[in-house]
């Protein structure tokens, strides 16, 4: 299991580097090359796919000569080109990461070939088009990219549903946790394992994330005991969406945490933006095989942790919330599971964590 995980990992880094040249290569025929103009790159690039409404992954990159107010639209190629990731959420948005440099991230739809616009303010998008615009007018930059080979991220099969396994840094949690594919994986018996390890003297973290969306439904997590996870330690299990980071990204929560305090209790369901009071009910999971459930439906989420009873199929309600108020519809979300560590802990992290999902359920 360990090599098959370490050469996923080399594979994942081969392919970004190739990645990296292709991209370079294509933008040099698509996009002006005169001296000081905008141009536009990509480090990341879904598969090469027919496309269709489920699948979806995400589309990375960078820019220069980017000015306030311009944005960045994504077409994928399936047929014809079609704007991603919705036609009602048509732009991306710019931003500078930690060492100072322009990037864009968003969820796509697949297609056999990924393009990107730079755009001015006014700029409509329309929603398909056989043939992509080029630079002149409100159009500042263009470049497209194949689809590659195959996914940019290790993927992992687990309750006949197929996740991305996360591989890059991540700020959450308030520190810069690393993630290895290393650090997830399925037992014989299906169960799914996350867990945080130590790779030369760094701790590494793990997520999954699920390839397409689901929307308006039931969604359920029957996970082993976790009441004894380290105090430092957060598993999550929540919905994330880049197409709405305008709405705190569609993120609603189930976390099993201390965050960093042993005398917190260790549980609680939250609707985005957690420093709203009224967003966060916290309560505490107790020993044992629990199911954390959430039903997502217009204006309303209810959230449940209860114990399940194999003889019988009965139930306990351990803890139980509705939200009525900030609720977050559909769009290209994608509901996830992670094992990190909190970054504002009062005492240092300890000697790894992990935990087993044995069971993913979604009823519409």
């Amino acid at each position: 299991m360990a090599h098959t995980h370490h050469s996923a990992r080399q594979d994942a880094t081969t392919r970004r580097t190739a990645l990296l040249a292709a991209a370079g290569l294509a933008l040099g025929g698509c996009t002006s090359k005169q001296d000081n103009q905008p141009s536009i790159t990509f480090s990341r690039v879904p598969q090469a796919d027919p496309g269709g409404r489920d699948p979806h992954d995400i589309i990375e990159g960078g820019l220069t000569g980017n000015l306030p107010g311009e944005q960045i639209v994504l077409y994928a190629k399936s047929g014809k080109w079609w704007v991603q990731p919705l036609v009602a959420r048509p732009f991306t948005k710019i931003q500078r990461n930690a060492s100072g440099n322009w990037i864009w991230t968003s969820a796509t739809h697949l297609g056999t070939e990924y393009a990107a616009l730079l755009v001015k303010p006014g700029y409509a998008p329309a929603a398909t088009v056989e043939t992509l615009p080029t630079p002149g007018g409100l159009v500042i930059a263009v470049a497209r990219v194949k689809g590659q080979n195959s996914p940019p991220s290790p993927m992992i099969g687990f309750s006949g549903y197929q996740w991305r396994v996360r591989d890059r840094p991540s700020s959450r949690g308030g520190t810069n946790n690393e993630y290895s594919p290393n650090n997830a994986w399925t037992d014989p018996n299906g169960a799914l394992h996350l867990r945080i390890a130590k790779v030369a003297n760094r701790w590494t973290c793990a997520e999954v994330s699920l390839s397409r969306s689901l929307g308006y439904g039931t969604y359920s997590f029957t996970v082993r005991d976790t009441s004894d996870l380290d105090p430092s330690a957060v598993f999550g299990m929540f919905t994330w969406d880049y197409a709405q980071s305008d709405q705190n990204f569609s993120e609603v929560d189930i976390e099993i945490s201390r965050w960093g305090d042993p005398n917190n209790r260790n549980a609680q369901f939250t609707v985005q933006p957690h420093y709203v009071p009224a967003n966060v009910a916290r309560f505490s999971a107790p020993p044992g095989v629990l199911t954390h459930s959430f039903h997502w439906e217009r204006g309303r989420i209810a959230f449940q942790t209860s114990r399940s009873s194999w003889h019988g199929g009965t139930k306990s309600t351990v803890a139980e919330h509705v939200f009525t108020s900030g609720i977050p519809t559909p769009a290209i979300e994608s509901v996830r599971m992670n094992l990190y560590i909190y970054g504002e802990s009062r005492i240092p992290f300890g000697n790894g964590a992990e935990v087993v999902i044995e069971k993913f359920e979604y009823l519409p």
